[in-house]
């Protein structure tokens, strides 16, 4: 049983620059979302045998509090030039980097994480920390990636997926907070192209398939864009890859959103290949949302 959310944006501190950037994009979607601010830092000492004429593992572990601490107000000075308005909190824990996240993600709004790390988190980011997040936590997970267009869109990936109804809800929520126009983009495969027509002959046109993907994207924004009617919408329906489909509109966003597995996604897969693919190379902040009864 998920407790109950507070209105909170954690993020996670490792003493590199990327991760101060991580905190300052959180500070202003505080600011937007009236929401606070909890900077958290994880460290583990390392279990080994210390020569007691180098030095204690108690020496360690203070060391690595002392350091922890450090980087903790660094962020939070960052942080209090920025947005002087934004509540800000910190946590200096000691255990597993993940397992610590993922117990925050539970009443959190939003985790937030830098695309490189230093030790504090080993292999932060594009490794195991943020996809663990993706995939398990109880809430949005956001790497914050390259440079967001100060005046772009919020781009969200669209495929009638349970997780992509979340980005769809977040995407819209977003855009309207930020007053951003929305760019919704379906991306659909020709299975003619493809080369599966040698075994499976198809009946109807890829024109017939198109329109058909066309009324599934309009089906799937109905609802949203009458709760929303502030935010612009361009619908983008392009055949072809999705993560391609995706770069290609992404490098004037300000924002991408996406599901953490989407259509016709693997059981046995922790995270989607859309969404993973973005944590590495979108050229942009990227929002990876679970559906709202993942477990």
């Amino acid at each position: 049983m998920i407790g109950k959310r507070v209105d909170q944006i954690v993020v996670g501190i490792d003493g590199s620059s990327s991760a101060v950037d991580a905190a300052l994009w959180a500070a202003a979607e505080a600011e937007r979302h009236r929401a606070g601010l909890r900077l958290v830092h994880a460290f583990v000492v390392p279990r080994q045998i210390y020569p007691e004429f180098v030095v204690l593992e108690s020496e360690v572990r203070s060391g690595m509090k002392a350091q922890g601490e450090q980087w903790l107000r660094a962020a939070v000075d960052a942080v209090a030039e920025a947005q002087p308005e934004v509540r800000v909190e910190t946590e200096l824990a000691e255990g597993d980097a993940i397992r610590i996240l993922l117990r925050e993600s539970v009443k959190a709004r939003l985790m937030v994480l830098g695309s490189r790390g230093l030790g504090g988190f080993t292999g932060m980011l594009i490794g195991s920390t943020a996809v663990a997040l993706a995939a398990h936590g109880k809430c949005p997970t956001v790497v914050v990636r390259g440079q967001a267009a100060v005046s772009g869109p919020v781009l969200v990936g669209c495929d009638g997926s349970p997780a992509s109804e979340a980005a769809v809800a977040m995407a819209f929520e977003e855009a309207s907070v930020r007053g951003a126009p929305l760019v919704a983009v379906h991306a659909w495969t020709d299975p003619v192209a493809e080369g599966a027509w040698r075994l499976y002959p198809l009946s109807i046109s890829p024109s017939e398939l198109e329109e058909d993907e066309r009324r599934a994207l309009s089906e799937q924004l109905a609802g949203w864009q009458e709760k929303y009617p502030d935010v612009k919408v361009q619908r983008i329906v392009a055949q072809g890859r999705a993560v391609r489909t995706l770069l290609k509109f992404a490098a004037d966003a300000q924002l991408i959103v996406v599901g953490s597995r989407g259509r016709g996604g693997f059981a046995g897969m922790v995270l989607g290949s859309v969404s993973q693919a973005l944590v590495y190379h979108a050229p942009c902040p990227v929002v990876v949302t679970r559906p709202s009864n993942a477990s």
